[in-house]
């Protein structure tokens, strides 16, 4: 007997491709869309008894909230969500929410429908070394690795996480001498040192890894930016603050 049920993605051609496919099967698809919005009203008005949920960020914050809704106002529908082989910590995410099962995108098409067949059924429709990965996640979240914005932030100093994000401002030498009373030769130290435990060669690269693993903001929440490092801005790694620095650096934008 054929499966009542929706597909939908953020790609709309990866959503009709599979509904279709699964259509010459003998399933029926109510509909296969990739809203912007509006999942869960979608999902709940038409009732499927399976929907296939596609994403490509599982482990993304909120990205299952509409899996929450739909079986929170339809607990009978069976989502299973379609995705990228992720960290253990989405597919916990999955579940957390709700979801039934959990299915890689390049699964074959045999497999999406085993898949659904289960879900309906009440069994969890995931491969085994996956859904123990995700208990463990969700028995034990603390037990994973930080992120990796975290882990940079641990190899810094308090005073080379306020040159970091000033750096990042767009501050010269100068700039970051000036604005934390220290001579630019140290300014200039700072910088080479945060360049070097980085890994990368200049300032662009750094201030683009810092914001790219969220470790910017990280530094701001734990109170390490350039606002929250006591008088003078001293930290383990600094000198002792002398006056301001007004003249000029002709190394400023060097380095």
């Amino acid at each position: 007997m054929g499966v009542r049920l929706m597909v939908v993605d953020d790609h709309r051609l990866l959503a009709e491709a599979l509904a279709s496919a699964l259509k010459l099967r003998g399933h029926r698809v109510l509909a296969a869309a990739a809203p912007t919005s509006g999942v869960a009203e979608l999902v709940v008005s038409r009732a499927p008894e399976v929907c296939l949920m596609g994403t490509a960020t599982p482990a993304e914050p909120g990205v299952f909230d509409p899996i929450v809704r739909i079986k929170r106002e339809r607990p009978q529908v069976a989502v299973v969500v379609l995705g990228p082989v992720p960290s253990p910590r989405g597919i916990a995410a999955a579940f957390a929410a709700g979801a039934s099962g959990y299915v890689r995108h390049d699964e074959r098409i045999e497999g999406v429908e085993r898949a659904m067949v289960k879900a309906r059924a009440g069994e969890a429709a995931v491969a085994p070394m996956l859904l123990q990965g995700a208990f463990t996640e969700l028995l034990n979240p603390a037990a994973q690795p930080d992120d990796e914005g975290q882990r940079l932030l641990r190899m810094l100093t308090p005073r080379e996480v306020e040159v970091l994000v000033r750096v990042a401002e767009g501050e010269d030498t100068r700039l970051i001498a000036a604005g934390m009373n220290i001579a630019p030769s140290t300014a200039r130290t700072h910088v080479q040192r945060v360049l070097m435990k980085l890994g990368v060669g200049s300032r662009l690269e750094a201030a683009a890894l810092a914001a790219r693993t969220g470790l910017l903001d990280r530094a701001v929440v734990n109170g390490r930016d350039s606002g929250g490092l006591g008088p003078g801005g001293l930290g383990s790694g600094g000198s002792a603050p002398g006056g301001p620095v007004t003249g000029p650096d002709p190394d400023a934008d060097r380095d």
